[in-house]
């Protein structure tokens, strides 16, 4: 057992003791404001450092005005709960004695999107090669003058190898909801779909110990809902729904297939944001909207129970990180565009309607045909054959011989 740990305690004598620091938190940025990042990298070892790499890496709200040319920049895909991010991992071919501190000779410049709102700066220093992420894309190597190590005084030096800083700007980011228009006849099964969208510019990065923004959706009275939209779970009477991304431009679209049980005059559903504080959302105009049903005829369809809507559901109600929200390989919906080349997709649009029905054209008005005529039809031939096989049954006994 002794000698199986002498070759941890030998690894660990032999590494330089690299420490990254040299930048604070960053408050109080509008889009296109910049800040300087001048990286300081300490040997708090006792080996010598021979070369030495430092990293850096923004979410997705920055860009880096300039590359160096000796560094690889790479956009990476969102991933383990990481956020979609640029990178540029410079090398440096000097060595970094024990006790000995540097700096760069001149400052990294990273710029506020038009979607910046909660963003993340992080440096890292290596004294191996960490090479390019897997899941990224190609390196590019910068075109800019190269960045060197200059001696630099002891003071500001950070305590670790990695060192992560908050980058806020002043923006907002307008989540709102989009209901429906729904019509049948009782017996119908007809299809709502409601949408959440966040309408930018910024994308919000839920932190951990942010509170989720969640989707509540009431259908409407006279209905049960035969099948609950994915990302969603019954909750008081509703239906409590997350979504895979909060980039700007992203949405959810939430498809549920109800029955109607009965006409209830001025029936109305709804669609509405919970009540977590969103301080970078003003306009809370858009937060609910009607989900409302036109039920041709009356009567009611003699079933009037309830379902939980189980089918084709996970259940869960989630929120994003990174994108999952359609993001550039991931979920994330992202949108919006940087000098390191990101972009995204479009919201879908909210219709109503069942397989039999049609949509109206320029809105959401589903109109579906009733199928009671054909079930009636079908029962009296039914009724019609029974009857058949009953008279041939009776002349067969009739002809039968005592």
């Amino acid at each position: 057992m002794a000698l199986a740990t002498a070759p941890a305690a030998y690894g660990e004598e032999n590494t330089p003791d690299l420490a990254v620091g040299g930048i604070a938190p960053v408050s109080g940025l509008r889009p296109g404001d910049g800040i300087d990042v001048a990286a300081t990298v300490a040997n708090k070892g006792t080996v010598t450092a021979e070369k030495v790499w430092v990293a850096y890496s923004v979410t997705r709200g920055l860009d880096f005005a300039q590359v160096p040319s000796n560094c690889q920049a790479q956009h990476v895909r969102p991933y383990d709960e990481m956020p979609e991010r640029w990178t540029a991992v410079c090398a440096f071919d000097q060595a970094v004695e024990p006790g000995a501190v540097y700096t760069t000779d001149r400052p990294l410049r990273v710029t506020a999107l038009d979607r910046a709102l909660k963003d993340e700066l992080r440096l890292r220093v290596e004294s191996a090669d960490p090479g390019a992420d897997d899941n990224g894309s190609d390196p590019v190597a910068g075109t800019a003058s190269p960045v060197k190590l200059v001696a630099a005084e002891a003071g500001g030096v950070g305590s670790a190898r990695i060192v992560d800083v908050p980058v806020t700007t002043v923006n907002t980011a307008d989540y709102k909801v989009a209901g429906a228009a729904l019509r049948g006849s009782v017996g119908d099964t007809v299809t709502m779909k409601v949408k959440f969208t966040n309408a930018g510019p910024a994308w919000v990065w839920p932190r951990e110990g942010d509170k989720a923004v969640r989707v509540v959706i009431t259908p409407p009275t006279g209905t049960s809902v035969v099948k609950r939209g994915t990302f969603c779970r019954a909750e008081d009477g509703a239906y409590v729904c997350g979504m895979r991304s909060l980039y700007e431009g992203s949405g959810e679209t939430y498809t549920f297939d109800l029955r109607i049980d009965k006409r209830v005059p001025g029936a109305k559903g709804s669609i509405a944001l919970s009540t977590e504080a969103r301080p970078f959302d003003p306009d809370k105009a858009n937060d609910q909207a009607d989900i409302t049903l036109d039920v041709a005829g009356g009567g009611s369809s003699g079933s009037a129970g309830g379902s939980d809507g189980s089918g084709g559901s996970d259940g869960s109600v989630g929120g994003s990180t990174s994108g999952t929200d359609g993001s550039t390989g991931g979920s994330n919906g992202s949108t919006g565009t940087s000098t390191n080349g990101s972009d995204g997709g479009s919201s879908s649009t909210v219709t109503g309607g069942t397989a039999n029905s049609r949509t109206t054209s320029g809105g959401n008005l589903a109109e579906t045909g009733s199928s009671a005529l054909p079930a009636a039809g079908v029962a009296a031939a039914a009724v019609a054959m029974g009857a058949g096989v009953l008279l041939v049954q009776r002349r067969h006994r009739a002809q039968r011989p005592d």
